[in-house]
């Protein structure tokens, strides 16, 4: 008999990372439940199914997990993609990404924390019991270096060290049940917002990632057997590439930053 198809709900996934890991555990043979504000419109494949979401609305977000709940018992992976914070990039033909907190768009806040970490709470929140009762599960959160250094702005910082945080206290909380946790890091990423400021000359992109290859690092992670072992913790896409053997959708192995080098 065949093992039972995987389950996957990635929010944010109209474009993006949260598109591109869609599309990859789409290809990995996972039921992937697609959510976003723009998700029926968004260009995704058959077969990925795709729910209207706003997941700064508690009420939409609770409604997401009662469909999975009723459909498939609990997701095995549940990937937190939802963040505004590009959309604010840039301004009126401006890169506002680099100037300082007072002159930053006035929406930044909602965008990075709101649609972002208080999201990212929220789903977690509701996938939590029904992987609990399976008694194994995985939970992504999408962060990165800024939680560490100073990179871009201020708010920036704020919400991905307050994701880092979530990550390590969910994991303690889910251990005991079988559920792992982690911040896991992509490097420059070539979304739509990023390649606007690439196109622009503001961003150097020779060492970047397709939104993709993070689906599959996240395939790759989701497998192992060891899975426990690296529960709690901020994890480098790049690295765990390297680590379980997966190239990026070109062919190509992009190099994993260091604190260093961002």
């Amino acid at each position: 008999m065949s093992a039972p198809q995987r389950v996957a709900v990635v929010t944010g996934a109209s474009r993006g990372i949260g598109r591109g890991v869609a599309l990859a555990l789409h290809g990995a043979g996972y039921r992937v439940f697609a959510t976003g504000r723009t998700i029926l419109t968004a260009p995704l494949p058959e077969g990925i199914e795709r729910i209207a979401c706003d997941h700064t609305d508690t009420a939409q977000t609770g409604a997401l997990f009662a469909r999975v709940a009723a459909e498939c018992g609990a997701p095995d992976l549940l990937v937190n993609g939802a963040w505004g914070g590009y959309d604010c990039m840039v301004r009126d033909g401006v890169f506002t990404w680099s100037l300082p907190f007072w002159q930053q768009p006035t929406e930044a806040w909602r965008a990075m924390m709101e649609a972002g970490v208080r999201a990212g709470y929220d789903c977690s929140r509701h996938a939590a019991p029904l992987m609990i009762a399976r008694g194994r599960g995985l939970i992504v959160h999408l962060s990165f270096w800024a939680a560490q250094k100073h990179i871009g702005n201020v708010l920036y910082g704020v919400s991905k060290s307050a994701t880092d945080k979530m990550a390590a206290a969910m994991a303690h909380d889910l251990q005991p049940h079988g559920v792992s946790v982690v911040s896991l890091y992509p490097g420059l990423v070539r979304t739509e917002a990023v390649m606007e400021a690439v196109n622009a000359g503001w961003i150097d992109a020779s060492n970047s990632e397709s939104p993709e290859f993070i689906g599959l690092v996240i395939d790759a992670l989701a497998r192992d057997p060891r899975l426990t072992d690296k529960t709690g913790r901020v994890l480098v896409a790049a690295a765990l590439a390297l680590e379980y053997g997966v190239l990026d959708v070109d062919g190509k192995q992009p190099k994993p930053l260091t604190l260093d080098m961002v």
